[in-house]
């Protein structure tokens, strides 16, 4: 019996079929030696073949070629069939919201192949994201002389909302630039920025506060057994296990270490958790003001009296 479409799943196959899906027209190679090893093979011709979508073949349709193979590099499964990519089935490389790390360092302490290392970056907390109309808003810290501060960058941050982390193969920008402050006055802040040493005078309210007190981390990947043991054990919920296998070899040692850039996900891939995260900081937050504001008043009455 021959095989049958139903109208929805034909039209899936026409529209993937149409525009060249999975090497229908030709190789999707990027060099002339690769090119020139897939041509002029008389018994497995990949010029020559017609791919369907799913890979699948039927009665209908007998003489199209079904594609076993991915080209990779060149290919993706997740690019080109996005649809069959399920992620969370495996753990891939390390990944890490480092504006939720609170630098307790148990998953260095966890770590059995000792390939968590820890440096000081410069980073905004997670807590100084929150705008002050929010629920968590205004627990952040201030701006200070000899302190750091942040100026978002729009592009970028723009760029980081229709990212797909599925598909991306590279690090996310960074999207903030960082300076030291050099004065405050009234509305305005002097910045002496960190990538071009010159001093700027910008809006306060522009500005974020930048965390130095943070550890950041290097993640050697070529003694990384992918246990996920870091995640388990980070108590804020900042260690991930991502599904993401590229970019995970090299041609020395040295390539294989992974440092914040490469290690980085962004909050909104793992809103969930850091919104969790955020709520039990900002209820801590809470309580440690009220406290301080309680001994503050004990204190006034004591000094009345």
């Amino acid at each position: 019996m021959a095989r049958t479409f139903s109208r929805g799943p034909f039209n899936r196959w026409a529209k993937a079929n149409a525009d060249g899906y999975h090497n229908k027209i030709e190789p999707n190679m990027l060099d002339e030696k690769s090119i020139a090893r897939a041509e002029g093979n008389i018994m497995n011709d990949v010029t020559a073949h017609e791919y369907t979508a799913d890979r699948e073949g039927s009665e209908l349709f007998p003489t199209i070629w079904k594609p076993y193979t991915i080209m990779y590099p060149y290919e993706r499964l997740e690019d080109l069939e996005p649809w069959l990519f399920e992620p969370g089935q495996y753990n891939g490389r390390i990944g890490v919201v480092w504006e939720t790390c609170t630098a307790c360092k148990l998953c260095i302490r966890i770590c059995p192949n000792d390939c968590l290392h820890m440096s000081t970056k410069l980073r905004v907390d997670i807590m100084d994201l929150q705008d002050e109309d929010s629920e968590h808003g205004g627990l952040g810290g201030d701006l200070q002389v000899g302190g750091y501060a942040a100026l978002p960058l729009e592009e970028v941050l723009a760029a980081h909302e229709v990212r797909n982390p599925v598909t991306a193969h590279t690090a996310p920008e960074p999207e903030y630039r960082f300076g030291e402050v050099i004065s405050l006055s009234g509305k305005t802040a002097t910045v002496r920025w960190n990538d071009s040493n010159k001093e700027t005078i910008e809006y306060s309210e522009n500005l974020l506060r930048g965390d130095e007190q943070i550890v950041s981390g290097m993640i050697d990947m070529g003694r990384c057994m992918f246990c996920g043991l870091c995640m388990e054990a980070c108590d804020s919920t900042s260690f991930f296990m991502t599904n993401e296998y590229d970019g995970l070899s090299g041609y020395t040692r040295e390539d294989l270490w992974f440092d914040a850039s490469r290690t980085r996900v962004l909050i909104s891939e793992q809103q969930e958790a850091v919104d969790e995260e955020l709520a039990l900081r900002a209820k801590k937050e809470r309580a440690k003001r009220a406290k301080k504001a309680e001994k503050k008043s004990a204190k006034a009455k004591k000094a009345e009296a």
